[in-house]
């Protein structure tokens, strides 16, 4: 049987079952890529989505297409990495895109905006959704082919000097806040710092900043936050299921065979289930060692979350009046969300909420 033929009849799940991936692609040339993440290599959970999606395409290829991974500040910034890709640079990137509000706001919508899906429901909106199509149509514009990368889970609120009590406590707080949130904290009348992860500690050790929110448990525990910050909140209101991208240079890709450009949709699909099993099973020890070393959890209180959710959806109507891509993609999110939650308030958080409540 003719080999492309094989791969479209047979789909990608049942030749990656057959064990065949390798054979087929035996007579493909040799194809090296550098990949720049966004993120350190100490954090083995979101940068080391790029390695389990490197090991994968490495795998499939029987050897032949290659990436080298790097981390941020090796090749270029942390924040450089869409402009390296857009100019060909680099041929790929793992990233966040939502650090990137500040070139069009439209970057928030593939990764997490405050009060919208969760990491389920954006899976959902990307492959049985619009999303995926909007979402590459709008990174056409910077030459960039977008494949889903990965999933966090809902986050935690950040570590705080002080506990936040009211809406109040927010004015004049320093914090650093990921990508587009800081609009938000902003309208709250708090001070948004867009800072990398490799660089948060130092600024709260100094005292430069007065919070910062990174991840969850597993990764601000690497980075040592609870040593300087003793006050953990929850929930990230601003992201509830914040989705990583594997950003492609779009002549890198076209370049491709069919049998690699099917490899490296299969490896980004295999990082974004992998990624976020790592933390949900890794969150739950570190929260515990945490608040065993004293750490101090708090609930957002009510007034901030209602603050926080009216200045979201103002924010949000105001983009829609005055950017045509945004409004684009953030009517068929919102229609979506919509939806989802209608759906996840009688069977998910149902089920969560009995569940969560019972001594096991």
């Amino acid at each position: 049987m003719e080999r492309r033929s094989f791969v479209r009849g047979a789909g990608l799940a049942g030749v990656l079952a057959a064990g065949t991936a390798p054979a087929i692609v035996h007579a493909q040339a040799q194809v090296r890529w550098r990949l720049a993440s966004s993120f350190p290599k100490s954090l083995d959970t979101i940068f080391g989505a790029s390695d389990v999606f490197a090991a994968k395409v490495k795998e499939l290829s029987g050897g032949k297409f290659t990436i080298s991974t790097h981390a941020a500040g090796e090749l270029m910034p942390a924040f450089g990495v869409v402009d390296g890709v857009q100019n060909g640079t680099i041929e790929a990137a793992h990233t966040a895109p939502y650090y990137f509000f500040g070139k069009d706001e439209t970057f928030a919508l593939g990764c997490a905006i405050p009060f919208g899906l969760n990491s389920r429901q954006m899976t959902a909106w990307m492959f049985e959704g619009n999303g995926l199509k909007l979402m590459r149509e709008f990174y056409k514009q910077y030459n960039i082919m977008s494949f889903p990368g990965g999933n966090t889970g809902s986050q935690m609120g950040g570590w705080y000097r002080k506990e936040v009590k009211s809406a109040a406590d927010i004015k004049g707080l320093k914090f650093r806040v990921g990508g587009f949130a800081g609009k938000v904290v902003e309208r709250m009348g708090g001070v948004p710092q867009n800072i990398p992860g490799g660089e948060i500690y130092q600024s709260l050790e100094k005292g430069t900043i007065d919070a910062a929110e990174w991840i969850g448990p597993y990764d601000d525990q690497k980075l040592g936050f609870n040593k300087v910050a003793p006050f953990y909140a929850y929930p990230g209101w601003w992201e509830g299921g914040p989705q990583l991208d594997f950003f492609i240079n779009q002549k890198a890709y076209d370049g491709l065979s069919a049998e690699y450009k099917a490899i490296v949709e299969c490896a980004a699909a295999y990082a974004h289930v992998d990624m976020q099993a790592k933390y949900d099973a890794k969150n739950p020890g570190a929260l515990k060692q945490l608040v065993a070393g004293g750490t101090k959890l708090f609930r957002f209180p009510k007034d901030v979350m209602d603050l926080a959710f009216k200045e979201s959806l103002a924010l949000y109507s105001d983009l829609s009046a005055k950017n045509p891509n945004w409004k684009k993609v953030y009517d068929d999110y919102a229609n979506f969300r919509r939806d989802q939650n209608l759906w996840f308030r009688f069977a998910e958080a149902g089920f969560d909420d009995f569940m969560q409540s019972q001594k096991l």
